[in-house]
């Protein structure tokens, strides 16, 4: 007898094994939407059978997992699809991802993106015909004779250290894959392949390089609609194509990965920092500024040697290794040491704009948002254990000024706890976790738990900020240490007067000024706000018999504190005005001889159209009353 339960339904059997579906049926959760099952917790296919009774769920498409269950199965639809039109095609890997799913094939042929709505049809008419999914479980070495032809699967098969492999079949096509899967391919309608990319398998350059197609799949088509509509916005919020048309920063051959930033995007980049050094220097940071090179013991005795070192470049002077630096927290440490330190000056607040530079492979290099050298706005404070939940409070309120009162994001909350690949003992750790827990808690801050993802010397806090098309991008960090400071020794002597170890922390607002930037372009779609903007003002002269008046006008705003231009151009005054709202300035003044004649300006703004003649004191007005975190309060 087979007893079944969820919540207050129950079922039972008069049998020793019964598949999940027959179960699902009769507890009454059987719907069009159910693609797969929870049993005991185990996420399953609905036609696996179970001897035992339990707790028994049903998993719907448009539930967290049921869509990640869908996706994977649309992923493995889409390499059936390839492998009838491609025949001898191999597959690498196939997962699903946020917001969607990719898989790297190997293609017997060309595939580019004007074959993506070809595979899509094929998709479509499988998915029609309902190919059914079925599951088996191989012995290792049958599953080796079964995918012989196929090196990808082979190799990964070969690293399995399990006695048997679970391999998933829709009609030509088996894969080697954990699952679970839909139970046939009718259960999948909405999707839609997006884009191609190369990428080398298992992510080496020394393998070969294989086509990695995206594609994404919804439990509904109006959610699918606005996915689609979304990324339609992204293209023409894309921060490289609008770096270049507004001519803030350049992508080089000659340095992958490394951006150039040209005048104007200096003139973004500079007033970010100097909003980001006012707002600290409020809040009682103190700026340092260390070496980009430092001797690569420091980086072996920070732990960055055995947990970062992929990911560093390294160096000889007068042959003895060095590192250039991935991160500031060493530095800083150095910095801290250089004196006794007290309880009376904690806690000590270390800000640093420090340039780190770090490994990336070419192929996930991305404009601003994925680069090899970049600006890390941080900080590191250190604190009396006793103060952990006020000091991670104070940088919450930091965090929620920067994002919410002044870019205007809405953001979420993760706590990321202990890795693997961590330092230190279990009671640091719980401590850890416990304060961060604590912190957030008490502030009535929802969050959400990420498990293994902290740091490897501690757990953190991160800030998702969502942009006005609703993407997500991960920012602010606040990680807790208890591990750096007692491998280099830092202590305070306490109020006791005895040595102590403080608690380190660090964090970012911006993360990257750089990625931050990106991340604005694409939030303004590169209309930023007045205060940034990297033109404030363009003055167009109608004629060139107004040009000097319009000179002596850029001399005052200079004087205002104003970043300004004049177009000296012999151009019609309507392609001037186009010019400037395309290159999206806040506020154009036209002047001709009646301005010049009456000391005015005539006034438009991007939005808003021609607000009229102004006196330079009526335009000082509308320029005072626009919002400015810069200015005093």
């Amino acid at each position: 007898m087979l007893q079944f339960k969820n919540g207050d339904k129950s079922c039972e059997f008069d049998k020793n094994e019964i598949i999940l579906h027959d179960v699902i049926k009769s507890l009454g959760l059987d719907n069009k939407k159910i693609i797969a099952a929870k049993f005991n917790g185990e996420l399953m296919d609905l036609s696996r059978c179970v001897n035992s009774g339990g707790e028994v769920e049903a998993v719907s498409a448009d539930s967290p997992e049921g869509l990640e269950i869908l996706r994977h199965s649309t992923a493995h639809l889409m390499a059936q699809a390839i492998l009838r039109l491609y025949p001898g095609s191999h597959f690498g890997v196939g997962p699903a991802i946020k917001d969607g799913f990719y898989y790297d094939v190997d293609a017997a042929g060309t595939i580019t993106e004007n074959d993506l709505p070809k595979i899509e049809a094929e998709m479509r008419k499988i998915a029609g015909a309902g190919e059914k999914v079925s599951r088996e479980d191989m012995p290792k070495d049958e599953a080796l004779k079964f995918f012989a032809e196929d090196p990808y699967k082979t190799e990964l098969i070969s690293e399995i250290d399990a006695p048997t492999v679970s391999v998933y079949k829709q009609g030509e096509y088996a894969d080697l894959c954990r699952g679970p899967h839909v139970p046939d391919a009718s259960k999948i309608h909405n999707f839609k392949l997006l884009s191609i990319a190369g990428a080398y398998w298992r992510g080496s350059e020394k393998n070969k390089m294989l086509t990695r197609i995206y594609g994404t799949a919804f439990a509904n088509p109006d959610e699918l609609k606005a996915y689609i509509k979304m990324l339609e916005e992204a293209k023409l919020r894309d921060h490289r194509k609008l770096g270049k048309d507004l001519d803030l920063f350049s992508l080089h051959e000659e340095g992958p990965g490394f951006p150039f930033f040209h005048p104007k995007g200096m003139a973004v980049m500079n007033t970010l920092i100097d909003f980001w050094r006012r707002e600290h220097n409020k809040r009682g940071y103190t700026e340092i500024k260390t070496p980009q090179i430092l001797d690569r013991e420091l980086w072996i005795r920070s732990g960055h040697w055995d947990h970062y070192r992929e990911n560093m470049y390294f160096t000889e002077i007068d042959e003895k290794p060095y590192a250039i630096k991935p991160m500031n927290c060493p530095g800083s440490i150095l910095v801290y040491k250089t004196q006794l330190r007290s309880y009376r000056d904690l806690p000590m607040r270390l800000t640093e704009l420090g340039c780190v530079h770090r490994h990336e492979r070419s192929g996930v290099l991305h404009g601003l948002m994925r680069v090899r050298c970049f600006t890390q706005d941080d900080a590191h404070t250190y604190i009396e254990p006793t103060k952990i939940k006020e000091e991670v409070t104070a940088i919450m309120e930091l965090d929620k000024y920067f994002y919410t009162n002044v870019f205007g994001f809405k953001y979420s909350v993760e706590l990321s706890t202990r890795p693997e690949d961590s330092m230190g003992t279990d009671e640091q750790w719980e401590a850890a976790e416990n304060a961060l827990k604590d912190a957030l808690e008490s502030t009535n801050t929802p969050y959400t738990i990420n498990p293994g993802d902290g740091a490897f010397y501690g757990p953190k806090i991160d800030f998702h900020l969502e942009d006005c098309i609703g993407r997500t991008w991960q920012c602010g960090t606040i990680q807790l240490d208890f591990q750096m400071p007692g491998r280099f020794g830092v202590t305070y002597i306490g109020e006791d007067g005895a040595e102590h170890t403080p608690v380190m922390i660090h964090r970012v607002v911006f993360g990257s000024v750089e990625r931050f930037m990106g991340i604005l372009i694409e939030h303004y779609a590169g209309a930023f706000p007045y205060w940034l903007a990297p033109v404030q003002v363009k003055i167009i002269p109608i004629a060139d018999n107004h040009v000097d008046y319009a000179k002596k006008l850029q001399e005052t705003f200079f004087n205002w504190g104003l970043r300004v231009e004049v177009d000296t151009r012999s151009e019609k005054l309507g392609k001037k005005i186009r010019d400037a709202q395309l290159q999206k300035v806040p506020y154009m003044l036209v002047v001709g001889d009646k301005e010049q004649a009456e000391n005015k300006v005539g006034v438009r703004e991007r939005s808003k159209g021609d607000l009229g003649s102004m006196t330079l004191d009526e335009f000082k007005n509308v320029l005072d009353n626009e919002f400015n975190p810069l200015k005093s309060r």
